[in-house]
């Protein structure tokens, strides 16, 4: 007989009774028995709400914050789905992020609920609850006083527990499904031999897979003490691992890079911290922290939706991504689904043959471990031909068999860990007055990831004001958090292909250091000045530190 699959339910229940320290958060301590009882309560309210004509979909608006937690686990033990929604989306573009998946409830808090005001989220009056009401406290007084029933959903391990966004090259959001069973195996699968004592430390945010897949399930199958912080500070880093006496962390992207950002401090061999693992960290800055911490971070390169691993070994090159495991068949594929040759390198480690060996990372026995898009047959379509699964990220591979990240395949950007398409910030940037054309697309960070680059064409008899621009972002009330251009380029004319279209590829290619007037901004104050030849010197040598170029 085929042994039972477990669900999520099934890893939370091994938890009850348990009163070793199982959440840490600020001055707060729950042991993992009142962690499960805090879960079961939000699970009996969320299951009196339900409505039995709807998707048991539970929108969450939350920071790290306990009741994420408890929603998370109170959602596997009630057949709920938690919709993990992205705080940085702003306007009408996050409206459509909740319509799309079907959200029957939020749950939010006051901190947070601003954002939803005169949105059109699909979800009706009176469903909306912010933990911080009184009506909130309501339905978890009524729901206490009630038992949770038998729920056939909640032990089938292909009820969907979580859907979490990523971005495609369309500016449509995809929302990734995560059955309880898959949970439950990658519970088991990614805790990097934690223990009873271990004390894991997550300040990513809970709606991004990072944090749940790799620290918070985890953590919950060992019974290690999960602590977190409500928001990520580089600052707080180093006195938060002290306090809670931290022996793993999670990142994600520039992450690292931010706490090696903060002033040096003997306190940092200090800590108990023997296990680090994230995505995306330079190898300068994976030496750096193991330098100044004593742990090396552990790299993989993986996505949401879980169908290629591919993870840094010791041996593998300074700039490699590192090997898949052994039961996933990774390779390189060109358009025509053929494999493409391995990559040929000079002697100062240029590739010299990028037009035959850049192709698409792709699993060929990797479409079984992909649930799907939610509601998006075309884009999950997309991912999946045959037996194969198709990541959309460009890469190549050495003779040796180690794999390299070459790039995305849409046009979509990464900044600070967030995956964003172009075509949005492209309409917001078009509505700036005196605009012709305008083209968004990343171009590489010194450091990791990408920078948000905008190509505009003025109006003829019109002129670019890099105050007026700036003061136009902060008034936009949909222009995401990650959104504002890094870099503005001022073209007299956008080029474009055969039929017209933008030809993003000429953009990329050049990058910032351009003949042409180049703007640099604070993303964060929008305020914008033009680059000059002190700053462009000094960034060149800044990705040249890194191991990087600008194009």
């Amino acid at each position: 007989m085929a042994e039972q699959r477990l669900t999520f339910g099934d890893v939370l229940e091994r938890r009850r009774g348990d009163q070793h320290p199982g959440l840490l958060f600020e001055d707060e301590q729950y042991s993992w028995a009142e962690v499960v009882d805090q879960c079961e309560l939000r699970a009996k309210a969320m299951y009196r709400l339900r409505r039995e004509d709807r998707a048991f979909h539970v929108g969450v608006l939350l920071e790290n914050v306990p009741d994420y937690i408890f929603l998370l686990g109170g959602a596997a033990m009630a057949g709920a789905t938690i919709v993990g929604i992205n705080p940085t989306r702003r306007g009408a573009e996050l409206a459509a992020d909740i319509r799309s998946v079907d959200c029957d409830l939020i749950i939010t808090d006051d901190s947070q609920l601003h954002l939803l005001s005169g949105l059109d989220t699909g979800v009706e009056e009176g469903r909306i609850f912010s933990i911080d009401s009184a009506a909130w406290q309501q339905e978890l007084e009524a729901a206490a006083a009630t038992e949770l029933p038998y729920i056939e959903a909640a032990h089938e391990p292909s009820t969907q527990v979580l859907l979490t966004f990523t971005s495609g090259s369309t500016g449509a959001p995809k929302a990734v499904i995560c059955s309880t069973g898959r949970l439950a195996s990658l519970s088991a699968i990614n805790h990097l031999s934690f223990t009873r004592s271990d004390v894991t430390y997550n300040s990513m945010p809970l709606f991004h897979g990072n944090a749940i897949f790799s620290c918070w399930g985890p953590s919950v199958f060992t019974g290690a003490t999960f602590s977190m912080r409500r928001k990520f500070s580089a600052s707080g880093f180093l006195p938060d691992v002290l306090k809670f006496g931290a022996t793993f962390f999670n990142y994600v992207g520039r992450s690292l890079a931010y706490i090696l950002a903060v002033p040096e401090s003997p306190e940092e061999k200090q800590t108990r911290l023997r296990l680090v693992f994230g995505t995306e960290a330079s190898p300068h800055d994976r030496d750096e922290f193991e330098r100044r911490f004593g742990t090396r971070p552990i790299e993989s390169y993986g996505s949401s939706e879980g169908a290629v691993v591919i993870s840094l070994t010791p041996d593998s090159p300074r700039n490699a991504l590192g090997v898949p495991p052994e039961f996933m068949d990774v390779c390189i594929l060109d358009a025509s689904g053929q494999e493409c040759p391995r990559a040929e390198f000079d002697g100062n480690g240029r590739l010299l043959n990028p037009e035959v060996a850049i192709g698409e990372i792709a699993n060929r026995t990797g479409a079984a471990m992909f649930e799907g898009y939610y509601k998006n047959p075309d884009a999950t379509a997309e991912r999946i031909e045959g037996a194969t699964y198709r990541s959309g990220d460009l890469g190549y591979r050495d003779a040796d068999g180690f794999f390299y990240f070459a790039g995305r395949g849409g046009d979509w950007l990464r900044v600070d860990s967030e995956n964003f398409a172009a075509a949005p910030v492209e309409r917001i940037l078009a509505r700036y007055p005196g605009v012709a054309l305008v083209a968004v697309y990343p171009v590489p960070d010194p450091r990791t990831g990408d920078q948000v680059m905008a190509s505009i064409q003025m109006v003829p008899g019109t002129e670019f004001d890099p105050e007026s621009f700036g003061t136009f972002l902060s008034e936009q009330a949909d222009l995401g958090t990650k959104w504002a251009p890094r870099f503005v380029r001022i073209v007299n004319t956008i080029p474009v292909t055969a039929t017209r279209k933008i030809d993003k590829k000429v953009l990329r290619r050049e990058s910032w250091p351009v003949e042409d007037t180049v703007y640099v901004g604070d993303t964060k104050t929008h305020r914008y000045h033009e680059l000059d030849e002190a700053e462009r010197t000094a960034l060149l040598a800044e990705y040249k530190t890194y191991g990087r170029s600008p194009a």
